[in-house]
């Protein structure tokens, strides 16, 4: 039917259309090139059976808390997390540098030569020379974002322009400074904020550190059941086929005695090979999982653990957690580490909160400022006066004595006039800067930070909603784990019985070989599903911890940093 509805569909487009149809019958088509055909094995060599890269000899007799120390000292991805914490600590020690004490130097020489401008000068240029060396040393206050300076200025200065009373001339200065914000910056500044952050990530650090602690743990519980069930299922196949090889002999026997046609024999056989060829695959498998879980405990490829046979020892009968699914996901909510997680970052949106708040304030800043100074040198042997002096007029003249004591006052030691306070000055004002329409970027700031709370707030709804879903979903799992279990355990027992008899009937004449191999077959199988379901149970009871955030209590292991 299907071919004349697609000739009648042709001859419509034919005729309708305008196009030309031609249908090719599959029996039209070319055949397939033959590929390797009638292929038959006749290599009967056993190859090299084993792990690759293992010493079978040496068995490493493990524990689960073995694997699992190991998985926390030697794992890459614990070492990484390690790293990214001390990482983070160091940032925070950067951090504290923001409000260290610091001593600010500054010390050069130079010397100019100017052309004289001056009609006091008879000189054509001025060479001057000044040495300068100054010294600042800065403090604050971080509790209320008080800035403290004070600064000691020397100055040298040499010329030789006549009209300059000193050369060398000592200039000497002590300055103290203080700024304190009296709104915007008193309680909150972008430095403090970045400190408070820096704490935070190392907070973050440690939760991502026990995140990833469970996380590994629970992966390296699953690989080690995983390599349970391997290791359990090869020795089943193994048992399978020595089981397939006493049928063989048994079969033998019958046939000798009349009782089954020689062609049986070729069964049994069929039934030994494809019980061996199961044993090839169960090692195979074997060691996958074994590489799986090395993969998770080694610390790199060169460890001896790569040449070594691990044997888990573990009993596979282990508690199941017993409690109501409340309880569990009160639990998981008080101990997932992804919720610690948010938390920190809500933590950080509210520095921000905080800084923009105050970024919206009024800047207005009060400064207080002390100085003193002092002068000092000698006189200057190429002074010549521009117009005539009290002195050179009358030497006895009250004029000339103030002459001569304001010079005296001047020679000497600078740091003398510096220490009797003879030159104070002292300042004291408020500096402001007012946005006129009040300030945009800020408020455009502390928008986005209130924004950026809800998002957080949101996702915590949503991550605390995913964490009931997987607590459901692990409690399902091990009930359905457990169900299939008692389920398994009945089978194995009655494909055990179901077995046994169809041998003794075989033995009577009452069966045939096929229906003996159909039950070996299904025994061997039901003894695989058993221990199945009992690893996926254990595997459940770890998603579960794993799920509760319970997992590093459960194996008696604490997460360490250092």
């Amino acid at each position: 039917m299907s071919w004349r509805i697609f000739h009648i569909f042709a001859a419509v487009l034919f005729l309708f259309g305008g196009v030309s149809v031609h249908a090719q019958a599959p029996e039209d088509l070319k055949p397939v090139p033959e590929i390797a055909p009638d292929y038959r094995s006749d290599d009967r060599k056993f190859p090299e059976l084993g792990r690759v890269g293992v010493d079978i000899t040496r068995q490493r007799a493990m524990l689960l808390r073995d694997v699992v120390e190991m998985a926390l000292e030697n794992n890459r991805d614990i070492e990484i997390t390690r790293k990214t914490n001390r990482a983070a600590e160091f940032d925070l020690r950067a951090t504290d540098g923001f409000f260290q004490p610091r001593l600010i130097g500054q010390a050069y020489y130079d010397r100019t030569r100017t052309p004289n401008v001056s009609i006091f000068s008879t000189n054509r240029e001025t060479t001057q020379g000044t040495f300068v060396g100054n010294a600042t040393l800065q403090g604050y206050v971080p509790r209320y974002g008080t800035t403290l300076s004070g600064t000691l200025a020397n100055q040298r200065l040499t010329t030789d322009n006549p009209i300059s009373i000193l050369s060398p001339q000592y200039n000497a200065t002590l300055s103290f400074i203080v700024n304190q914000p009296l709104l915007r910056g008193r309680k909150f500044d972008a430095n403090r904020r970045t400190i408070e952050i820096a704490k935070r990530n190392v907070e973050l650090t440690d939760t991502q550190f026990r995140q990833r602690s469970i996380e590994v743990v629970a992966a390296v519980e699953k690989a080690y059941w995983d390599l349970t069930f391997a290791l359990r299922n090869l020795q089943v196949q193994r048992d399978a086929v020595r089981d397939a090889k006493q049928q063989l002999e048994h079969n033998r026997r019958l046939v000798a005695e009349g009782q089954l046609a020689p062609i049986d024999i070729v069964a049994a056989e069929t039934q030994v090979a494809n019980f061996e060829q199961a044993v090839y695959d169960a090692l195979n498998v074997v060691n996958l999982s074994e590489n799986a879980l090395k993969n998770l405990i080694s610390p790199n490829r060169n460890a001896a653990i790569w040449a070594e046979a691990i044997t888990p020892v573990q009993p596979v009968e282990i508690a199941t957690p017993a409690g109501s699914l409340e309880n569990a996901v009160e639990t998981a909510i008080d101990n997932r580490p992804e919720l610690e997680l948010n938390k920190t970052q809500l933590r950080i949106n509210e520095l921000d909160k905080r800084l923009y708040r105050d970024q919206r304030k009024p800047q207005i800043d009060l400064n207080a400022s002390y100085g003193t100074a002092g002068v000092g040198g000698s006189l200057n042997p190429n002074f010549q006066a521009p117009f005539p002096l009290p002195c050179t007029v009358d030497p006895t003249s009250p004029a000339c004595q103030q002459q001569q004591a304001n010079l005296a006052a001047l020679t000497g030691n600078p740091y003398s006039g510096l220490l009797q306070n003879k030159y104070p000055t002292f300042r004291v004002g408020v500096t402001f800067n007012l946005p006129l329409f009040g300030d945009k970027s800020a408020d455009a700031l502390y928008g986005k930070a209130l924004v950026e709370a809800e998002r957080i707030e949101t996702q915590r709804e949503l991550i605390e909603q995913g964490i009931q879903v997987e607590v459901r979903n692990a409690m399902q799992a091990i009930r359905t784990a457990e169900a299939k279990l008692r389920t398994a355990a009945i089978a194995r027992e009655n494909s055990q019985r179901q077995y046994e008899s169809e041998q003794r009937k075989l033995d009577a004449g009452q069966s045939d070989v096929y229906k003996v191999l159909e039950r070996q077959t299904a025994l061997t199988a039901a003894r695989s599903n058993e221990l199945r379901a009992r690893i996926d149970l254990n595997k459940a009871i770890a998603e579960y911890h794993r799920a509760t955030g319970t997992t590093l209590t459960a194996n008696g292991v604490e997460a360490k940093l250092k």
